[in-house]
């Protein structure tokens, strides 16, 4: 389980936008804010951080997804938002039978992806 995962962002403004996009279909939104950061999150607290001077780039990280339809949705909205393919939604069962993953290149190059466990 994840607690929480920061990026070092280039320019904050188009990683929060892009991240605000993006993650919307999987129920995350802005649950905190300074200047130059911003922690997403689903109710409760922020789990996911972007911002400039924080993280690093070139970093993977993976959001769960409650069914394929949000793997879905995640993936539109991630190209939508400026992201760029890095592989399109589907099953990926060298890793196990029902593992169903997109994944994207957000706008400074990390590999962002969306992943439902569930037969569905």
């Amino acid at each position: 389980m994840l607690d929480h995962i920061a990026l070092k962002v280039k320019d904050f403004k188009k990683s929060r936008a892009f991240y605000e996009a993006a993650l919307k279909p999987l129920g995350y939104k802005v649950l905190m804010e300074f200047p130059e950061g911003a922690g997403f999150g689903s109710p409760g607290f922020p789990d996911f951080w972007v911002g400039t001077g924080i993280g690093g780039t070139s970093v993977h990280v993976a959001f769960r997804a409650q069914d394929r339809k949000a793997v879905d949705a995640f993936y539109k909205a991630a190209l939508a938002a400026g992201a760029t393919d890095n592989g399109g939604p589907g099953l990926r069962p060298h890793y196990h039978p029902h593992y169903y993953g997109a994944f994207v290149f957000d706008p400074d190059g990390n590999n962002i992806e969306a992943v439902c466990h569930t037969p569905d």
